[in-house]
């Protein structure tokens, strides 16, 4: 099946900065668009931000102009550069993709999850 891993996420304070990657695999795995979307404690998930095999971004409203979505596609990584973070940014972070693998049709395939919590 199509595996995507994050990491990166962990405790920072206001103002402060992470980076998220998610390293995607699996056997003839072909991707296409790939994104970040997180859920806080009793919100609604959000689509934080996401990138085209092209190369075309897209962002929230409520990270623009701080947060950075590339990919590397030689690596099958897609990374989240989170700069001026803020309280109201915490969640759990999950990396998804378009994608598919030998034998299986294409669709969408989550990561398990990262926590970020941005402190005061």
């Amino acid at each position: 099946q199509v595996q995507l891993v994050e990491s990166g996420g962990g405790l920072v304070q206001t103002g402060g900065s992470l980076t998220l990657s998610c390293a995607a695999s699996g056997s003839g795995l072909l991707i296409n668009a790939m994104g970040w979307s997180r859920q806080a404690p009793g919100k609604q998930r959000e689509l934080v931000a996401s990138i085209s095999s092209g190369g075309s971004t897209n962002y929230a409203d409520s990270v623009k102009g701080r947060f950075t979505i590339s990919r590397d596609n030689a690596k099958k990584t897609v990374y989240l550069q989170m700069n001026g973070l803020k309280p109201e940014d915490t969640a759990v972070y999950y990396c998804h993709a378009d994608a598919r693998i030998s034998f299986r049709p294409r669709g969408d395939y989550w990561g398990q999850g990262t926590q970020v919590t941005v402190s005061s």
